[in-house]
């Protein structure tokens, strides 16, 4: 418990120990005149009004000293980066209408399905991955996913270099051997990646940005779009065969204590959506207690007038 005021709470026990002594000073001159007068008394029960208020007085000190706790409260809050495959691959309609708008509708479906708490912002990725929107307003979340389009490579280093650049508000340079500097800790902060998980950037790079995101406390979950059986896509007049390889992307869940949700048509991307679960932050919450020890020192202040009208026939 902590006090907004401790110099009141000091001033009123001081009253009500000067109360105490007074109280204790009366009551053996009252016991002392009636022994002398040989009348047998029964002060202390005289006096237990005069105590119940005494201490009333006291638990009103405390109450306006502004006494408060401190509650842990979880709740779901921090920094949510939705990160989404734009590659080439991402035009294949293994997934109706293709995995791209499967993606989208997937997306959509998920900031919808956040609290205000959670800013959430979008990277699109291909061989280079581009902040599309940095983390805020749902409704500025929502328009950068409705604008993407299919284009290039898929580099998942990339994106999760470019997520995480994001969550921390300035560039994350990665050196020329694929070494990335610390980046503090993010504990509430998640990466959503989308993806058909054909990764085109080297391996080390997308080991590297994992064990970034890792040690950081940043988890990344990775939903795989597509099907593994493939189909082919056209790109810039030649036909391509693509299909979904969830290795890359099961890594980097497993590696960032994430989760990986495959998905084979747009019924069950629009169920993963739902059932993506975002950390929770324990907060403290100041509870206030002023009215609990009010009402208590109303209790004892009303007892012991009570008590003193009833045995002295007096208020005071």
């Amino acid at each position: 418990m902590t006090l907004a005021s401790p110099a009141l709470l000091a001033i009123g026990l001081l009253v009500a120990v000067a109360l105490g002594c007074g109280a204790v000073a009366v009551s053996r001159r009252r016991a002392a005149a009636l022994a002398a007068a040989g009348v047998a008394g029964s002060g202390r029960a005289r006096q237990a009004g005069v105590w119940l208020t005494i201490a009333g007085i006291a638990v009103l000190a405390i109450a306006v000293a502004g006494p408060a706790a401190s509650l842990p409260v979880p709740r779901e809050s921090g920094t949510v980066i939705v990160a989404m495959d734009v590659s080439n691959s991402m035009g294949a309609q293994d997934v109706a209408p293709d995995r791209l708008a499967a993606a989208q509708r997937a997306a959509l479906s998920f900031i919808a399905a956040q609290p205000d708490s959670i800013d959430i912002g979008v990277v699109a990725f291909e061989a280079g991955a581009l902040i599309t929107d940095r983390p805020g307003d749902h409704t500025k979340a929502e328009a950068a996913i409705g604008r993407l389009r299919v284009s290039g490579g898929t580099s998942l280093g990339s994106a999760i270099i470019a997520s995480l650049s994001a969550i921390t508000g300035k560039a994350i340079p990665v050196g020329r051997n694929g070494t990335v500097p610390g980046i503090g800790y993010w504990p509430s902060a998640t990466i959503v990646i989308f993806s058909d998980g054909q990764d085109e950037g080297a391996a080390s790079a997308t080991t590297a940005a994992t064990a970034v995101a890792e040690k950081a406390g940043v988890r990344v979950d990775a939903v795989g779009i597509g099907t593994t059986g493939g189909t082919t896509v056209d790109v810039d007049g030649y036909h391509l065969f693509t299909a979904l390889d969830p290795g890359a992307l099961r890594s980097i869940a497993q590696a960032t204590r994430g989760t990986y949700y495959p998905a084979s048509n747009a019924g069950e991307l629009d169920g993963i959506a739902s059932t993506i679960k975002l950390r929770l932050t324990v907060t403290s919450q100041r509870l206030p207690l002023a009215g609990a020890f009010i009402a208590l020192a109303l209790v004892l202040l009303a007892a012991g007038s009570v008590l003193t009208v009833v045995r002295s026939g007096r208020v005071i």
